[in-house]
């Protein structure tokens, strides 16, 4: 996860469609998000083991392959447990709301979409309550390992004293 409030949130896009893919991702980027866009497995595992994520976003049929089970391998990965993931789909498939939270998705989004309703899923996704408290851990820790700057000592004051409740 991006270590600072003040970095971009780091978003994979996992879509084997090139269209709709880079259609998220443009949306997000013109948003002030960094996406970085994934069309299989490999690409995925690969984003998710270099890059320091915030969120997922993941569709759910990937060609030959299921984005429930792709993702819950996923989130097997070192560090990953805590990042959101949210699921999108153009496919009518039964029960599809209740799968995607089932294989650990935060947000499910029917395709096509509006881009107002996917960034604002987006912006709730990235301020869930557990992931305020790994962004403010992740900033103590930096911290920790940067010399002493003034302005850090005052940015961390400010962190401690917020109050998250955790579910």
């Amino acid at each position: 996860m991006s270590s600072t409030s003040q970095e971009p949130a780091v978003i994979l896009i996992i879509d084997d469609d090139a269209i709709s893919l880079t259609g998220v991702a443009a949306v997000l980027n013109m948003s002030g998000y960094e996406c970085h866009c994934a069309r299989d497995r490999e690409a995925a595992t690969k984003g998710v083991r270099t890059l320091a994520l915030d969120l997922i976003i993941c569709d759910v049929n990937l060609g030959g392959e299921s984005g429930l089970t792709l993702c819950r391998d996923l989130r097997n990965e070192p560090g990953m447990d805590e990042v959101p993931v949210m699921f999108m789909s153009s496919a009518q498939i039964p029960d599809i709301v209740r799968r995607s939270h089932e294989a650990g998705g935060a947000y499910y989004l029917r395709k096509p979409f509006d881009p107002e309703v996917l960034i604002e899923l987006v912006a709730k996704a990235l301020w869930m309550p557990h992931l305020v408290q790994t962004r403010i851990d992740r900033a103590q820790a930096a911290a920790e390992t940067v010399p002493a700057v003034p302005k850090m000592g005052r940015v961390m004051e400010a962190l401690q004293g917020i109050k998250i409740p955790l579910a």
